[in-house]
């Protein structure tokens, strides 16, 4: 069993060995449950409410599979979710059509309450690009029904691809009115880059309000993911494509880098909060056993490949960055932005992408990551600032991204981003000293769901920072989400916007599309 998760006020000191060590034990503990615990299952337990309060979600598809994710969770905003401490048994089936009538695969797996009776499963031997109906059971009670779909054979160069991109949705700022819009374009995908959740406690005048004081512990986490994930709106976006995650800050505590919080605390009470939420982060996502957290550890990166249309390139800006230079905050540069071993990516994961652009045999290399990548001064009129928690806090590993899509000559790089709550068009160009650079690649930041409540489309400064920074060809700051269409030939980006989320029912705007046109990184408005 992995160590207990104690309240940082006088926890004892637990180093990174031990929570590994016991992360490992557990993972194997938990493959091995099935038969192990033969006798002590519940294949129909007693409980207090309807178990599938959470929804039902699909995620990380492959050519021919899917993971497909539940949580019985009766009384979801209680410790444990009001479930029992012994294991249950969750039966599941996945067919071609609605009605479940043509099923493909079926089984039962078990649901521990070590992680928070959650499921992950993930299914094999499936058609490449086709729609498939899944549906749980547990305890006498039926889940609601999900969609999901696989994705394009390895070799095939598929017509289309749509699909949308969010992030920030903080509960307490509004309605997540956006992904009412988003579920009826009917994406093939959903990404997510970041701040699924909000980590702080309950503040006065919000539209709806935070289950507790700011969250440390692992039950303080799965109390605040279940609270987000009863939204109606973003189970039914779960419940209507298969989603691909990320996380960004808040799904630990703001602004974090590596073991570094934002706030006081020591390392190590760090890493046990880091922990609790990498771990209920794990538990609420329909994430692979690759992606199991090994205490404060969970590798996250990694790459999904839409034929060769497109490769989806999952970064994890968070986990391995070294500390922001000169602090938090916009600063003008300086010389300790170029030190070489300040890093976002990390070694290792930087020379994962950097190999996998170069052997990449897709049309659009994307970026799925969090913060912004161009360079764009922050500061109107005279003098410069940048964020020291963005790329170009990072510039001489900004630079180095750069330089190889132009050097080894990447195709058609497009990076995708979010965290900033405003939408943005940015044409990444190879020599930000030169504004007259050619551009290497393509950035598409997308605006929050929620948070910063209704927005305006025009936000403080726009006409001095676009001025500022020709290379940003669009911005606006009202909430909303990104729909992309794909083709061989084309990128077509639809910015999406709300004129409000602090009531309900907004209608979708779009300000504006731009194309792509393959072999050619430059925004065309249309």
């Amino acid at each position: 069993m992995p160590p207990p998760l104690f309240p940082l006020a006088g926890a004892p000191q637990v180093s990174r060995r031990t929570f590994v060590t016991g992360a490992v034990s557990f993972a194997v503990a938990a493959a091995l449950s099935t038969s192990r615990l033969a006798g002590a299952i519940a294949a129909a337990p007693r409980l207090s409410a309807y178990p599938f309060s959470l929804g039902v979600a699909s995620g990380d598809p492959t050519p021919d599979g899917v993971v497909l994710w539940t949580r019985l969770a009766p009384r979801p905003l209680e410790t444990g979710g009001g479930m029992p401490p012994a294991p249950v048994e969750v039966s599941w089936v996945l067919a071609e059509d609605e009605g479940l009538a043509r099923v493909v695969r079926s089984g039962k797996v078990v649901a521990n309450a070590a992680w928070s009776h959650s499921v992950h499963v993930e299914v094999e031997g499936l058609r490449p690009d086709r729609w498939y109906w899944y549906q749980f059971k547990a305890a006498g009670e039926t889940s609601p029904k999900g969609r999901t779909r696989t994705l394009p054979a390895a070799n095939a160069l598929p017509d289309r691809l749509r699909f949308a991109f969010a992030s920030c949705q903080h509960y307490e700022s509004g309605y997540y009115t956006a992904y009412d819009h988003m579920v009826r374009e009917n994406p093939d995908l959903i990404v997510h880059l970041g701040d699924y959740i909000y980590e702080g406690g309950t503040r006065e005048g919000g539209i709806r309000r935070h289950n507790s004081p700011e969250i440390f512990t692992l039950d303080d986490y799965r109390a605040r993911y279940a609270l987000y994930r009863l939204d109606p709106a973003l189970q039914a976006a779960h419940a209507a494509a298969p989603w691909i995650v990320t996380w960004d800050d808040h799904e630990v505590a703001n602004n974090y880098a590596g073991d570094i919080p934002d706030k006081p605390a020591t390392r190590d009470e760090f890493l046990r909060r880091r922990a609790a939420a990498y771990q209920a982060y794990f538990e609420i996502m329909p994430l692979r056993r690759t992606q199991l957290p090994q205490g404060p550890d969970m590798l996250l990166y990694r790459r999904l490949n839409y034929g060769r249309l497109a490769s989806f390139n999952v970064l994890d800006t968070r986990q391995y960055r070294t500390d922001q230079p000169q602090g938090d905050g916009r600063k003008p540069p300086s010389d300790v932005l170029m030190d070489p071993k300040g890093t976002l990516l990390g070694a290792k994961q930087r020379e994962w992408l950097s190999t996998g652009l170069e052997r990449s045999a897709a049309t659009w290399n994307i970026l799925a990551q969090q913060v912004m990548v161009a360079r764009v001064d922050v500061k109107a009129g005279a003098g410069i600032e940048h964020s020291m928690d963005q790329w170009p806090g990072y510039e001489f590993e900004r630079r180095r991204v750069l330089k190889h899509f132009h050097e080894r000559k990447i195709r058609n790089p497009v990076v995708l981003t979010g965290d900033i709550h405003t939408h943005w068009a940015n044409e990444l160009i190879a020599d930000f000293d030169r504004l007259e650079s050619q551009s290497v690649g393509v950035e598409f930041v997308g605006t929050s769901i929620s948070s910063g409540g209704d927005g305006s489309p025009v936000p403080g400064g726009r006409e001095a920072t676009v001025g500022e920074n020709p290379f940003v060809k669009f911005l606006n700051g009202q909430r909303g989400y990104v729909s992309c269409e794909v083709t061989p030939k084309q990128w077509r980006t639809h910015y999406r916007t709300l004129p409000y989320v602090t009531r309900r029912g907004a209608p979708l705007q779009t300000p504006a599309s731009f194309v792509v046109e393959d072999g050619r990184p430059k925004l065309e408005k249309v």
